[in-house]
């Protein structure tokens, strides 16, 4: 990579992850590190989703990235049937929008 080429969002996500191992973090948290606003959750969900890809493919299937699911603030409802990283509009229990958004941390085998 030539000098003065700035690195992806994506790329930077795999970068955080891989050196921050165990580490939780939530969207406010990355929003943050990636200079996001607001507005970008929805990207940056996409791009945790495709990170998470990647993450597995360069580590050789010795690490994988850990999504600690949405809970909604109400009742407790745990969003744990998620195939990939997203924030709930409705809890199916209560019907609140008070949903917590995920965290993500990367998990070492062995």
């Amino acid at each position: 990579m030539s000098q003065g080429v700035e690195k992806t969002a994506r790329e930077r996500l795999v970068e955080i992850f891989l050196s921050n191992p165990g580490v939780e973090f939530t969207l406010r948290d990355l929003l943050s590190m990636l200079s996001l606003g607001e507005r970008d959750v929805e990207r940056l969900l996409s791009d945790i989703n495709h990170a998470a890809k990647t993450i597995r493919r360069v580590t050789r299937n010795s690490a994988h990235l850990a999504m600690r699911p949405p809970v909604c603030r109400s009742c407790g409802y745990v969003f744990k049937d998620l195939e990939e990283a997203r924030i709930p509009s409705k809890c199916p229990r209560c019907k609140s929008e008070r949903i917590a958004p995920p965290a993500f941390v990367l998990v070492r085998k062995g």
